[in-house]
């Protein structure tokens, strides 16, 4: 077992929030469960499905996106020394679960599909809020522009036509 606890860079963190070195989907799904308190191992369980091993880890610690925190076994082995007293907690939006990356990459996967194919280079503001995102809530957001973009490209019966589909893919069905 594990126990291994990483945590995000200023690198890591700032490839989350403006994607700079386009870093492959799959491993930004990784970077962003990251967070200093899961164990490695659960974190290869939450992206099993999206096939990722360890390897997956050690290329964000080669990129100096993500850095080793500590590991049970070293805090075990650390003298023991009072507490810091912790500042009152914030409320922070819970990490995604499993089911929920894959969604998110679901539907940014539609959108990068279907902009470009039915809206063309008119798309190009829309694609780079696409890119922006980084939850499925911000991606619903799109939801009401990315629908007229289509009907004014290519008609109602294809802008409702996609519509279904969105709607499958972010859950309003």
């Amino acid at each position: 077992m594990n126990t291994s606890i990483y945590d995000k860079t200023a690198k890591g963190r700032e490839e989350i929030a403006t994607r700079r070195d386009g870093l492959a989907p799959r491993l930004r799904s990784l970077l962003v469960l990251i967070d200093g308190r899961r164990t490695e191992e659960e974190l290869l369980r939450n992206v099993a499905g999206l096939g990722l091993t360890i390897a997956a880890v050690h290329e964000l610690l080669a990129g100096e996106y993500i850095v080793l925190s500590t590991s049970y076994a070293s805090m075990a082995e650390a003298p023991a020394e009072p507490p810091a007293p912790e500042p009152a907690p914030e409320l922070a939006p819970a990490p995604p679960a499993a089911a929920q990356v894959q969604q998110f990459q679901s539907v940014y996967q539609f959108y990068n599909q279907t902009i470009k194919s039915t809206i063309g280079l008119r798309g190009f503001t829309l694609q780079l809020k696409v890119e922006k995102a980084s939850s499925v809530d911000e991606l619903r957001q799109l939801r009401a522009p990315y629908l007229e973009a289509v009907q004014k490209a290519k008609g109602s019966d294809t802008a409702a036509a996609l519509a279904l589909q969105l709607d499958r893919l972010l859950g309003f069905n």
